[in-house]
């Protein structure tokens, strides 16, 4: 073989090597372009789930926020109704005492309520020794009476001695608008016995916080039946 059939062979095997490499670089390119769309494309998806899934649930923890507002502002607007409602029957209360309060106002009709308190109170207690308070301004009154309430309750328990004493150091408070305190009294009396371990408040203030609350949902019911 002379040199210019070994320079040809060289030349031919230097194609065929460097069409190889070429067919095997593409190869690589494409694979590599491949991967790499692939991955891109992952990672692209990846993202997207990622971000509607962060969007879910700013979504579901927005709305739930709403919820929560709305929740608190509707327990606000109950409480708002149920204090209107209690102020309501708070004033009601205040009007029926102060309507006791003329009651407790001294004359005829007064006496004969004492009267019939103080006999209440009696058979309440069913004692033969008894100590009874009344306001300063009532004494008079309870004096005036005492003696036909004791007399009528002897007749109904069929006691022959039966002891009142009007406890003078201890009086109720005064009426709404005469006490220097914040307490204060619209009439009525308080009978003890034993030295105060048996008590009987017959006061009208009593009797009306009483009625009041064995009728509040009767009142309710009334007031707010729209």
């Amino acid at each position: 073989m002379n040199q210019e059939q070994v320079r040809k062979q060289i030349e031919n095997m230097k194609a065929f090597i460097m069409k190889e490499a070429q067919e095997k670089r593409d190869e690589i390119l494409a694979k590599a372009d491949e991967e790499f769309s692939m991955e891109k494309a992952r990672l692209l998806q990846a993202e997207r789930m990622k971000i509607a899934k962060d969007y879910e649930r700013k979504e579901k923890q927005l709305e739930t926020n709403k919820k929560i507002a709305y929740s608190n502002q509707l327990n606000q607007a109950r409480l708002k109704v149920l204090k209107a409602r209690e102020d309501i029957v708070v004033h009601l209360k205040e009007r029926a005492q102060d309507r006791l309060a003329e009651l407790g106002k001294p004359g005829q009709e007064y006496e004969t309520l004492l009267q019939q308190l103080i006999l209440q109170a009696l058979i309440k207690l069913d004692e033969t020794k008894v100590s009874l308070r009344c306001r300063k301004d009532d004494e008079s009154s309870v004096k005036s009476v005492l003696s036909a309430a004791v007399e009528a309750f002897k007749q109904k328990s069929h006691k022959k001695d039966v002891k009142v004493t009007i406890d003078t150091v201890n009086y109720l408070p005064a009426g709404p608008g005469k006490s220097n305190s914040l307490v204060s009294c619209c009439g009525g009396v308080v009978l003890s016995a034993h030295d105060g371990k048996i008590v009987c408040d017959n006061t009208l203030d009593q009797r009306l916080a009483l009625a009041f609350d064995a009728n509040i949902p009767k009142i309710r019911s009334l007031v707010f039946s729209s």
